[in-house]
């Protein structure tokens, strides 16, 4: 540690000036020999840092967000060319030029601090060490020993021996107490804020090895700081852990304000969004504005939470315009409604035994109507051929009609008339097709 420290050298000069700064403000008020004033000191540093690096963390969320839209193309590269490290390596090169996209700007927030941290750690070291360093004369050498931060020297490790600690007039069991305690909050704080990014901002549809790798660093990362921790000073430990406080806020409100699409945070910004279309009855504000303007630029390649607030909006009586406005329209509700109605209309889906019983219900019916239907057209077809018994009940009628009894004449049995006809067409072969009515008789 201290040789990386000594090559970061040049810029232990402006870091301990700043710290002399903010000591000269915070020492009329708490006191110059004081925890607070140096402790306080200490973290304003760390703000005044990650303020000059806000441009990099933008660019670092730009940077992220454009590699997991890349990983299923970076995917399809490594298995098309992966017989060939070469190839691999220049289509890679060509997808980030064609997308604007720096693997390594991810990595530039910390890569940007990293001079400044090993700077702070060589100017504890020094004073722990009682050595003048950069702008930090031998007064403010003295006065930064005596500087105890909840009973613990601002120089002080938690491996220092008990003769190390004496010698900063504290006690060992003070000293890795709060030590234990910063370096706990230190690697819980790294813990949280990446937990935070992967499970509410990441895009939950597409799943790439890009969301394995940051999962696995969750858990790597604060294991890292947790096993180096105990070798960092006191000042350091709260160098690192207001870092860690101040990345976890930024990260919170990107996620809220900004997030990445197809995340849980963006169905919960856009649900915001559209209960606060719903009770003012526009989109107020310029940033909003933009983003539901670039929801409507996107057409059919909306997301599953950009159509459901399309939905909601049209449910809500409103219309997204391409300037990301929106405007009122009755008609796109009516249509929302009428859908919905006709969808619940439909009937419910059946389950397979349910319809092979309706199936084999259908063929029993089908068959008995059938068999009725055969029976009742071979009870109603007439018989051409006379019966025995009809001809018995004929035969009085014909001898009543030969003596003329009766006042109204005998009536042609069924039987006769059938077996008349069929002697007059006996002399025909087969069945002859009735004449059209038109043709003369």
């Amino acid at each position: 540690m201290d040789t990386i420290a000594n090559f970061f050298s040049f810029i232990t000069t402006p870091v301990s000036w700043v710290i002399v700064q903010f000591h000269k403000l915070y020492g009329a008020i708490f006191g110059p020999d004081t925890g607070w004033a140096w402790g306080l000191s200490i973290v304003s540093l760390v703000v005044l840092i990650r303020i000059c690096l806000i441009p990099l963390f933008v660019k670092q969320i730009k940077s992220t967000r454009n590699m997991q839209a890349l990983q299923p193309k970076m995917k399809a590269i490594q298995e098309r060319y992966k017989s060939d490290k070469q190839r691999q390596s220049e289509e890679m090169m060509k997808l980030y030029k064609e997308t604007g996209t720096n693997p390594l700007s991810s990595c530039l927030p910390i890569l940007a601090q990293s001079p400044f941290f090993f700077a702070l750690y060589s100017v504890l070291s020094h004073i722990a060490e009682g050595k003048t360093i950069g702008v930090i004369n031998q007064e403010l050498l003295d006065s930064a020993r005596q500087a105890h931060i909840f009973g613990a020297p601002l120089a002080s490790t938690f491996t220092d021996s008990a003769a190390e600690v004496a010698a900063l007039d504290a006690s060992l069991t003070s000293v890795r107490i709060v030590t234990a305690v910063m370096i706990i909050l230190m690697s819980a704080s790294q813990f949280y804020t990446q937990r935070q990014l992967m499970m509410k901002n990441v895009d939950l549809s597409v799943k790439t090895p890009y969301m394995q790798q940051q999962k696995m660093l969750m858990y790597i990362f604060p294991v890292i700081f947790a096993v180096m921790g105990i070798n960092f000073p006191v000042g350091v430990l709260v160098y690192w852990l207001t870092t860690n406080v101040w990345t976890m806020g930024q990260q919170m409100y990107v996620i809220n304000q900004n997030p990445t699409p197809g995340s849980k945070a963006q169905d919960a910004y856009l649900q915001r969004l559209l209960k606060s279309v719903g009770s003012h009855g526009e989109v107020r504000g310029r940033r909003r504005k933009g983003v539901v303007k670039a929801i409507v630029a996107k057409g059919s390649d909306r997301n599953e939470n950009e159509r459901r607030f399309f939905s909601g909006l049209a449910k809500a009586g409103f219309a997204a315009q391409a300037d990301g406005t929106v405007i009122k329209s009755d008609t796109v509700a009516a249509e929302v409604e009428s859908g919905t109605a006709a969808k619940r209309q439909q009937p419910k889906r059946q389950t397979k035994a349910k319809r092979q019983a309706a199936a084999q219900h259908s063929t029993a019916k089908s068959a008995e109507d059938a068999a009725e239907s055969e029976a009742a057209d071979e009870k109603s077809t007439p018989s051409l051929e006379k019966k025995p018994q009809d001809a018995a009940k004929d035969e009085p009628q014909d001898v009543a009609k030969e003596s003329g009894q009766g006042d109204k004449p005998a009536r042609p049995s069924r039987a006769n008339s059938g077996g008349s006809r069929q002697a007059k067409s006996g002399q025909r072969k087969g069945q002859q097709r009735p004449k059209h009515p038109s043709s003369k008789k």
